[in-house]
């Protein structure tokens, strides 16, 4: 697992997964799934190995080999056959519904001795976006909100620059939810009021790499930082946001709705055309009919504090890959309140990180 660590923000909606080849208890090759659309581990591990196969080699791998053909790379339980593996030792069945236990009997079918799951608990974890994505269809999303030590947030905007934290707990967050999801997400109420940049601070762990193997996702050798989400259905993100602008640029993704949703007129294509000449990229969504508010004579709220977008538009496009996009299979959302309570109201949220300061 180690090693499969080494490809967190590389693979895209795919998991990460690493390999090792064990001699008489000794490792003597091993690999991990390098990037979307690069050779998976098991195939990388066997390629690169300059070492004869024995009867008595184990290959231990944290997910289930691969069989189906529907992908980039070629399948990996058939090369495991081919390269002359007889022990196979795996911690999570593949929960993609083309492999689902195919790619254990395959390799069973021709020979090979077959020991799993191990640790699924842990295996499962560490792809919990992966598995988010193949099972509920949507991206693994966790909350995270800072309040104080009696109970009360400190502003409505639930803004992540919010100082009540502490420098250890702020560091933590950096580290192990920021670096450790594919994407941050706050509405643009959090943008318009605290222009916050959504990056990852640099630490010592992030430039080894997780694992120590390879260079860290989130440095010069990887991808750079997660994708910033911005929820803004009415388009109001100012050009001068720092997330719109600079090296940032390219890792931003606008959300906004569809013009006809609504009576306003379409919004200038000056603004979306400048955007995206700075890498920003946009997506149009369609707002969830289910909660469009009447205007301010019928009584009810405006539009624009308890609108929500259709989520299985929005899901589709985030696991899609398209082009350099290879998809989103983790989301930290960070603000504010009525995003917190958007994400809450549709029963998509499957962690919630508190901290809790002075």
């Amino acid at each position: 697992m180690a090693l499969a660590e080494n490809g967190r923000g590389l693979t895209g909606i795919n998991p990460m997964v690493g390999a090792v080849l064990v001699r008489d208890g000794m490792i003597i090759a091993e690999g991990f799934h390098e990037g979307f659309g690069n050779a998976h581990a098991e195939r990388q591990l066997l390629e690169k190995s300059d070492q004869k196969i024995s009867a008595n080699d184990i290959l231990y791998v944290n997910l289930e080999p691969c069989c189906h053909t529907d992908k980039k790379t070629p399948p990996c339980a058939q090369f495991i056959v081919e390269k002359g593996i007889k022990i196979v030792v795996y911690g999570l069945i593949d929960p993609n519904p083309n492999v689902a236990g195919r790619g254990i009997q395959f390799l069973q079918s021709h020979g090979v001795e077959v020991i799993g799951p191990v640790l699924p608990e842990e295996c499962a974890r560490l792809n919990r976006g992966f598995v988010s994505v193949m099972r509920n269809g949507r991206p693994w999303i966790t909350l995270k909100s800072a309040m104080t030590v009696d109970g009360r947030f400190a502003n409505a905007s639930g803004s992540p620059r919010l100082m009540i934290t502490s420098e250890e707990q702020d560091r933590w967050s950096h580290l192990f939810l920021r670096a450790r999801h594919d994407a941050i997400l706050v509405g643009i109420g959090t943008v318009l009021a605290d222009d916050p940049e959504l990056t990852v601070r640099p630490h010592p762990l992030l430039r080894q790499g997780f694992g120590g193997q390879a260079p860290a996702p989130f440095s010069d050798g990887g991808r750079g930082e997660p994708y910033r989400i911005i929820l803004d259905p009415h388009f109001r993100i100012p050009l001068t946001a720092r997330v719109v602008n600079g090296e940032l640029a390219e890792g931003t993704i606008v959300v906004r709705k569809e013009p006809e949703d609504s009576e306003e007129p379409e919004e200038p294509e000056e603004k979306m055309r400048i955007l995206e000449k700075r890498g920003v990229r946009i997506l149009t969504i369609p707002l969830n009919r289910d909660h469009k508010i009447l205007n301010n004579g019928s009584g009810y709220l405006p539009a624009e504090h308890s609108v929500t977008f259709d989520w299985q538009s929005f899901w589709q496009a985030l696991t899609t890959p398209s082009g350099d996009f290879h998809g989103i299979s983790s989301i930290l959302v960070e603000g504010g309140s009525r995003t917190w309570g958007a994400f809450r109201e549709a029963k998509t949220v499957d962690e919630e990180v508190i901290l809790v300061g002075g």
